[in-house]
């Protein structure tokens, strides 16, 4: 079996993910090195990498780059990536900067694996939100044609990195300690616009066009994008939680032919990727703290417009580390050397 030097560009939460993956799927690897800003040693499942400064030249000989994604003039990705592309590298980045040139792929391998085909150095990884609700809706997209998705994201802490989840325990215990009132007081990690603990916030990203946000609008644009299905109509609102990690989604979508739950049900749980748990009687659906850890996104209370003969509705949860960032890059990664075979 061909061997591939893998290197995986940032340390943090995502970064420390990609490494595990890597490992936990067996990904053929030559060489594997560790870059960041600044030179440490990580330990990830008791295993220790030694990071590396990043700087042009590392890149030689290496021929996949993960960039654990950083947006933005400062980003790696930004500064590196054609780095790495000009000694050979293929870059796979996390992060927003690529996502939408038309000249890179956005890829998401259980919906357009043969984008992978498309690159010229660099692939894009979408959006953590992005990822598991196209991967829900392009099975039923294919059998009845979707028209129209409104959905509401409900995004764990480490969604928004480190930071964010530090604050949360942070609040939580000061809380638990005495009492919201010492939140406003004593509260030192603030990575979040609001209070995240015993709080929720409809606030992800900057506000743009329309009073959206940013976040948002990501989810319409990379879903047109991914799907290739830019008639879809789609509307979001995505709002912060109190949960540390995995990120739940209520999807009400409208088809172009009437299909049924039991319809939606079966197509779904035959579908590469999803798992379906849909028995609410017995108190059983997805839930953010099942499936940490987990590649697969699950589904789950799905049932149909009681007005609407071509409305569904979806309850769509995944591991925003796993499955919306890491695994997914991976997984790309894979389709790539797959292709070249």
């Amino acid at each position: 079996m061909k061997r591939y030097n893998v290197a995986v560009i940032g340390a943090g939460v995502v970064g420390l993910e990609m490494l595990r993956v890597l490992k936990q799927r067996n990904f053929p690897i030559g060489s594997l090195k560790v870059f960041a800003r600044s030179a440490r040693d990580i330990k990830v499942d008791g295993q220790v990498y030694s990071v590396q400064s990043i700087a042009p030249e590392v890149f030689n000989g290496i021929d996949i780059a993960l960039f654990a994604g950083t947006e933005g003039e400062k980003g790696a990705a930004v500064t590196y990536a054609a780095e790495a592309v000009k000694r050979g590298a293929v870059v796979i980045d996390n992060g927003a900067d690529f996502r939408m040139d038309p000249s890179v792929p956005l890829v998401v391998p259980e919906v357009n694996p043969g984008d992978v085909k498309k690159h010229k150095g660099i692939i894009a990884n979408p959006n953590c939100s992005t990822i598991q609700l196209v991967v829900a809706l392009n099975p039923i997209h294919k059998k009845a044609g979707i028209k129209k998705v409104i959905v509401t994201t409900l995004q764990a802490a480490s969604g928004a990195g480190k930071g964010a989840v530090e604050q949360l325990k942070e609040e939580s215990g000061l809380i638990v300690g005495g009492g919201c009132e010492n939140v406003h007081v004593n509260a030192q990690n603030k990575s979040m616009p609001q209070q995240l603990a015993y709080n929720c916030f409809p606030h992800i990203g900057s506000f743009v066009y329309g009073d959206y946000t940013n976040e948002e609008w990501k989810l319409v644009k990379e879903t047109h994008k991914i799907m290739h299905a830019p008639k879809i109509k789609i509307s979001a609102t995505t709002v912060r939680v109190p949960v540390r990690t995995g990120h739940s989604e209520s999807v009400y979508i409208e088809t172009g032919k009437p299909l049924t739950a039991q319809q939606a049900k079966k197509i779904l749980a035959s579908s590469s990727g999803v798992v379906l748990i849909d028995e609410p009687r017995n108190n059983l659906y997805p839930m953010p703290k099942d499936v940490e850890g987990k590649d697969e996104i699950f589904v789950g209370r799905i049932r149909q417009d009681a007005f609407n003969k071509k409305g569904l509705w979806l309850w769509v949860v995944a591991d925003n580390l796993r499955k919306g960032a890491a695994t997914n890059a991976v997984q790309i990664a894979e389709c790539l050397i797959s292709n070249s075979k």
